[in-house]
């Protein structure tokens, strides 16, 4: 089920936020019971077997917690306990994402003939197998208190808002919250604005740059880019907003049903696109990912605070595992280890932590080819599509095709541009007290649901880039 559609704005949330509200105002542990089973109602939407493999999920993990909570005195068998832990989720993540991928490789270079296994990935399963792993590693780190109930630790996996597309939400950030939050006004309003923001994001913004991105990805035939440098270009750019508006976009919604609920989710997206080094363009992007592998990963292995041969070792298995979990294709490991590559370098040279004036030039070439990778089917379409954005390959420079796009769609592109600063952040300080911004920033929010919501009663184009992982 998405967040933007018909089914979901007009039937789902509405009786959720009822019932929810209008027969469950006293009752914390109705009310949790209630949002884990509207939560694997609303998975079990898409995914009617595979909601068997969230609820194992969710009790192998419960019972994980318990484990390492009643051993915990005892290091050796306590690390065993988190080993298996590991083994077990990742073994199922990684059967289900690298599965045929790996017999693919090797019936490749080994010239065998072993049968591919169709396994079908399951929606989310990226997102909610890491926050099964915090839960377990958190309670180890006495970072939130071990849930007797399964029940809550469900809740905690399943939450509808965040279980499809993120963000990550740790374990030690939302342990209170699932017993003690309390919901009120202010929180509902804010979420409700949050959401509509982020639903304008995602069908106004990126629904329309994705088509653009397409149409330009889809331009490499027979090997050979059919069409100018000026399109390699607009259609990078366009996939650069695409992703940027589609991820950030869902995880403002996210973010605001969480608030409507009394949920505090951590900010997953802080303007990545006005960042001077690509080092601040990951402080800044998918800020939950970065940093569960950040504190489950990095800082494990050593950190930083080692010599640097091994610190070079613990950016390459960050960057690795990185590029690996966003799916089996070698465009994904290699844009992985494109950026183990310049974060090193950064880090070596303290080259990250500097400021330069073009430094904001460099990051977002840099980030522009990275996407182009990462959007290919493919090495070999990947390194096409970049010759030609260089001239190389390309039918000239620039085509009446660009002119077109543009002047179709320049009101998006000047959307997405004030979008990716933040600027509507700054104005909204300046004038927090004057009510005639009040009333202007209100109706602003209320046009965008109701185009949005025009858009997607017309069936607009309406993808998800990170339902795929």
């Amino acid at each position: 089920m998405l967040f933007p559609s018909e089914v979901f704005l007009f039937v789902f949330f509405p009786v959720v936020l009822v019932v929810y509200y209008a027969f469950l105002r006293k009752t914390k542990t109705l009310k949790n019971i209630f949002l884990l089973l509207a939560s694997l109602f609303f998975y079990a939407w898409g995914e009617p077997i595979y909601v068997f493999l969230m609820i194992g999920t969710i009790l192998a993990n419960w019972f994980f917690g318990i484990l390492v909570d009643s051993f915990r005195d005892k290091k050796t068998l306590v690390r065993l306990i988190l080993a298996l832990m590991v083994l077990a989720n990742i073994g199922t993540l990684g059967w289900f994402k690298y599965s045929a991928f790996t017999v693919l490789q090797i019936n490749r270079f080994l010239h065998t003939s072993i049968p591919v296994p169709d396994v079908p990935l399951p929606i989310g399963i990226s997102f909610y197998t890491f926050q099964a792993m915090s839960y377990v590693i958190d309670v180890y780190r006495q970072r939130g208190k071990v849930q007797k109930n399964p029940l809550q630790v469900g809740l905690y996996i399943a939450l509808f808002p965040q279980l499809i597309a993120g963000p990550i939400v740790r374990y030690e950030t939302i342990a209170e919250q699932i017993v003690y939050r309390v919901e009120n006004l202010q929180d509902f309003t804010a979420g409700v604005t949050r959401f509509c923001i982020g639903l304008g994001k995602k069908v106004l913004v990126a629904n329309n740059m994705a088509v653009i991105a397409d149409n330009a990805f889809g331009l490499i035939i027979n090997g050979e880019f059919q069409a100018s440098a000026g399109m390699a270009w607009l259609g990078a750019i366009a996939y650069t907003l695409q992703i940027f508006f589609d991820f950030s976009g869902y995880s403002d919604m996210a973010i605001g049903l969480g608030q409507m609920f009394g949920f505090h989710f951590e900010e997953n997206f802080n303007y990545p696109y006005i960042s001077k080094t690509v080092s601040e363009f990951w402080r800044r992007w998918h800020i939950s990912m970065q940093t569960w592998f950040r504190d489950y990963v990095y800082f494990p292995l050593g950190g930083s605070r080692v010599s640097k041969p091994r610190l070079i070792v613990n950016i390459f298995v960050v960057w690795l595992l990185t590029g690996m979990w966003h799916g089996a294709n070698w465009t994904f490991i290699a844009w992985g280890l494109m950026y183990f590559v310049i974060l090193t370098f950064e880090k070596l040279t303290g080259f990250g932590k500097k400021e330069h004036w073009w430094g904001h030039i460099y990051t977002m070439v840099l980030v522009i080819i990275g996407w182009v990778i990462f959007r290919s089917t493919g090495m070999g379409n990947a390194f096409l599509y970049i010759k030609a954005m260089f001239g190389i390959g390309a039918k000239g420079i620039i085509d009446k095709a660009v002119w077109a796009y543009i002047a179709q769609n320049w009101i998006y592109f000047v959307f997405a541009i004030i979008g990716c600063a933040p600027i509507l952040p700054w104005i909204d300080q300046k004038l927090k007290d004057s009510r005639i911004w009040q009333a202007v920033y209100a109706m602003g929010v209320v046009v965008c649901l109701v185009v949005s919501v025009s858009f997607i009663c017309n069936n607009a184009y309406n993808p998800f880039i990170y339902f795929n992982f």
